[in-house]
């Protein structure tokens, strides 16, 4: 009897780029519809509308992307920062990190021979990558990457935000800010379904949780603009 083939698919490796597009799609599309909400609540033209809404787009895929870029070039440091100090124990002590492997891998369920010797045959294949795994918790596969993280944000930001742009541009005028609200919630439905099936998350749930923030970004917005509407 043959041996079957066993395949997994395991999500852990879309965690970096993931997190970025789901973020960077979602801002877009909420911040982008509120703002035009909140401006034709307000009773300001087409034209006004627009030109707000682009506004927003630019100045939201730029703050995207540097804010990524900086929070995750900060973890990056950090990652850096702590490899580098491995890697002088390593050399400077190295059987004291053999001892502190061998007591990580105990403390994980095996015995104490067993635990030592896979401490030795990891650290003779690769040491240093057997303290970053293990001690450390990082590895190639969740590392940080602040230049994918800043792109696929500004990317999917006005991928996101140009939405509700062009919704604005062809609906009625006197009924832009209820047409861009409907379409933007079915939006951020599909766009919360789709972030919880990639990450293999309950779709039902990431798609009532984006809906949700993202009906009361509009709703806030929405009583801003007709305040201040009102009043001028």
């Amino acid at each position: 009897m043959s041996r079957l083939s066993h395949s997994e698919v395991h999500m852990v490796h879309r965690i970096g780029w993931l997190r970025a597009a789901v973020l960077g799609a979602n801002d877009g599309l909420v911040s982008t519809a509120s703002l035009v909400v909140g401006v034709a609540s307000a009773g300001s033209g087409r034209p006004e509308i627009l030109i707000a809404g682009l506004a927003g787009l630019v100045a939201g895929a730029m703050s995207m992307a540097a804010g990524e870029y900086v929070s995750v070039s900060s973890q990056t440091d950090a990652e850096q920062a702590d490899l580098a100090r491995e890697t002088r124990e390593l050399k400077d002590t190295p059987e004291a990190e053999l001892d502190e492997l061998t007591r990580i891998y105990v403390g994980r369920g095996l015995d104490e021979d067993l635990a030592r010797q896979v401490a030795v045959q990891l650290t003779q294949k690769n040491a240093r990558g057997a303290q970053a795994r293990d001690e450390l918790g990082i590895s190639e596969t969740v590392t940080a990457r602040p230049i994918q993280a800043a792109v696929v944000s500004a990317m999917t930001f006005a991928a996101g935000a140009v939405i509700p742009l062009i919704v604005a541009s062809v609906a009625p005028a006197a009924q832009i800010s209820a047409i861009v609200a409907g379409t933007t919630l079915i939006g951020l439905m599909a766009l919360g379904g789709l972030g919880a099936s990639v990450g293999g998350a309950g779709v039902v749930k990431g798609a009532i949780r984006v809906t949700f923030w993202g009906a009361l970004a509009m709703a806030a917005t929405a009583a801003v603009g007709w305040v201040f509407g009102v009043a001028a």
